[in-house]
């Protein structure tokens, strides 16, 4: 595959997912890019903004196989991954027989990842980090491309289990769905309360999904940007002599060495998309939200003073020179 044609399909992909879901163009473009870098997303937003049906959508576009996995308190990990079941023979003998559970498909939607408890939560993410199941002694491998898009409600957190920081830092992005606009609100209503409603159709097989995922790792980084990327990070620590203004004062500890690889990998994605060979320090800038908002940890004082982690990150951005001046 060559970076045009990675391009073209690319805004084959997007055109179709926008056909059924109204708005959140900056939203779809990064769960586009970071399923193509090969990560996971973390969805932030409250109910009915069509999480379920962005990701619905998207594995109808590229005719891959979906599962939604509703999270709740009584959620067990067999639920997820599967269990060994009884079986009988022809001739009566007994014998086990590993059922798979829904997490054997390539889209997978974890609505409302923070009501299981922490024992459910991490035999999803094993299968994240692996794409692989381990059970009964025995592992199974899970059918590329495998994709994870997790949701959680920001407002109503009573009787939920926040995910711990390390199992936040294994999401590539953490993004947030905004409330629509009025003018949105409008055509959600065309759209949707209609006899005919729109359907996408499938614009890329999963031959060609692999093709991208493999060509989007093969876009080339000069120095200077990783550089840039490793400056960044350090950026958003407090103890670091790079560290910003803000990460001094309010963060208690800044974005881990898996966050510099969702930068690098998601930029070589937007520079695809943009038709270059090579990542800018644009891609770098505009990917920095969703790829550290999640893997900056706060102090007391940020906790207390309600600091946003963005605003962290913006002004670590403001701070770091894309170019290391010399030392004299």
């Amino acid at each position: 595959m060559t970076p045009e044609e990675f391009t073209s399909s690319f805004d084959r992909i997007r055109a179709e997912v926008r056909k059924v879901i109204v708005g959140h163009e900056t939203l779809i473009d990064h769960v586009l890019i970071a399923f193509l870098a090969g990560g996971h997303v973390l969805l932030e937003g409250v109910p009915g903004l069509g999480k379920t049906l962005l990701v619905k959508t998207l594995a109808q576009a590229l005719e891959l196989a979906f599962s939604r996995i509703q999270f709740t308190p009584d959620l067990m990990p067999a639920d997820i991954i599967g269990t060994n079941v009884v079986m009988q023979d022809a001739e009566g003998r007994r014998y086990f027989e590993f059922q798979r559970g829904p997490v054997f498909t390539q889209v997978l939607l974890a609505d409302e990842i923070n009501r299981a408890t922490p024992k459910t939560q991490s035999a999803l993410l094993e299968a994240m980090q692996e794409h692989a199941v381990t059970a009964a002694g025995n592992s199974f491998q899970l059918e590329e491309p495998f994709f994870v898009l997790a949701t959680q409600n920001p407002i109503e957190m009573e009787g939920t289990y926040p995910l711990p920081e390390a199992q936040l830092d294994r999401f590539m992005f953490k993004v947030k769905a905004e409330f629509p606009s009025a003018a949105d609100l409008v055509e959600i209503i065309d759209r949707t309360t209609v006899v005919e409603q729109p359907h996408p159709a499938v614009v890329a097989s999963r031959d060609v999904i692999r093709q991208m995922l493999r060509l989007a790792r093969e876009v080339e980084v000069a120095s200077h940007v990783k550089a840039y990327a490793a400056r960044l990070i350090l950026a958003t620590h407090p103890g670091d002599s790079r560290s910003a203004n803000m990460a001094r004062r309010y963060v208690r500890y800044g974005a881990s060495p898996r966050a510099v690889q969702a930068l690098i990998l998601t930029g070589k994605v937007r520079a695809l998309i943009a038709g270059r060979a090579n990542i800018s320090f644009g891609d770098l800038k505009a990917l920095a939200l969703p790829s550290l908002r999640h893997r900056i940890i706060l102090n007391f004082e940020g906790e207390a003073e309600g600091v946003d982690p963005d605003a962290v990150i913006l002004n670590a951005l403001d701070e770091t020179p894309e170019l290391e001046e010399a030392k004299a």
